[in-house]
């Protein structure tokens, strides 16, 4: 058991896309910046986070302000607002596994080290990361280096390419490509049973939240802002992302992910790719095109294999129209 501390919100990312462990890290999503244990931050995000939350809880306030509360809207506000921080961010979680996968990690670890492109930002940080994680490591006496021969040249398994290459197909199996924040994706990364790969996009995007979507000029502000952190990697950074599993986990992911309480961005994503799982599957007469029939109705709630025992009485979340 290793309790991690001041560890990079992406290398935190790297490490719970390796399959053999469990972790509990403390949620970020309605926790306020300035107010977490070690969170450093530069100026310029703080500022930004803070006049986006403002923004944000006006906005929410006159859309859905009959139907949460003020203390639910501020906190909608700032998971929102986080998208401007940079996805390196400290976080702290306790991460268990095997002394063997450990050592299998750190083999990782000093192989992306040696590839990395000490010219790139972005790798400078991370690799740091790394090194620091290797020095406790060692420090706390768990290397052992007959488990950290790499014979097989084994490398970090969220790191993809070629991504858009990858055909999509939709069956017992599935494997499919979408763009996706890196907030977005750690919150996807919590359905171990389902593989995920990112690959950084040629031409930066930027997820837009969709409760300012309808207004032009918040919306050009909100990409001006968001661009001016580009150099520090914000969590809403869109991503080229393939997810691959099984019918059986995706129809687990959404019975998490189809819901009013999910981060958004996740549910938008979730029934996008139901949606194009079902479309696949009636096209190819699949025998699983009736049993996906259950599942197009809305959120959860309306599943006939799901109790929902938290009504949450707010009819766009029940029919994925919701805009926050």
């Amino acid at each position: 058991n290793f309790y991690m501390r001041n560890i990079p919100k992406l290398l935190a990312m790297v490490l719970n896309n390796e399959k053999q462990y469990t972790t509990s890290e403390k949620s970020a999503r309605y926790t306020e910046v300035a107010s977490q244990s070690d969170a450093s931050v530069s100026p310029k995000e703080k500022e930004l986070y803070d006049k986006w939350t403002g923004i944000l809880q006006d906005k929410i306030t006159a859309k859905y302000g009959d139907v949460y509360k003020e203390g639910k809207i501020k906190k909608l506000a700032m998971e929102n607002a986080r998208y401007m921080v940079s996805v390196f961010m400290p976080t702290h979680f306790i991460y268990t596994t095997s002394l063997r996968q450990i050592n299998n990690l750190a083999a990782y670890m000093e192989r992306y080290i040696k590839e990395a492109d000490m010219m790139n930002p972005y790798d400078i940080k991370l690799t740091s990361a790394m090194k620091d994680v290797l020095s406790e490591l060692k420090r706390v006496n768990v290397l052992e280096p007959r488990l950290m021969v790499n014979n097989k040249n084994m490398s970090f398994s969220l790191f993809g390419d070629h991504i858009e290459k990858e055909p999509e197909y939709f069956g017992k199996r599935y494997s499919t490509n979408y763009k996706m924040s890196y907030a977005g994706l750690a919150q996807a990364q919590r359905h171990r049973s389902i593989d995920y790969e990112m690959e950084k996009l040629e031409n930066k995007e930027y997820f837009v939240p969709p409760i300012i979507q309808d207004d032009k000029k918040l919306v050009d502000e909100w990409n001006k802002d968001i661009r001016s952190v580009s150099s520090i990697t914000p969590q809403g950074e869109l991503l080229l992302v393939n997810e691959a599993g099984s019918y059986k986990d995706f129809i687990r992911k959404i019975k998490e992910r189809l819901c009013s309480a999910a981060q958004l961005e996740i549910n938008d994503q979730s029934k996008e790719t139901l949606h194009k799982y079902r479309d696949a599957l009636v096209k190819n007469d699949h025998y699983l095109q009736y049993d996906i029939d259950k599942y197009m109705k809305g959120a959860r709630c309306t599943f006939p294999d799901f109790t929902c025992t938290e009504d949450c009485h707010f009819k766009e979340g029940k029919t994925l129209t919701r805009k926050i």
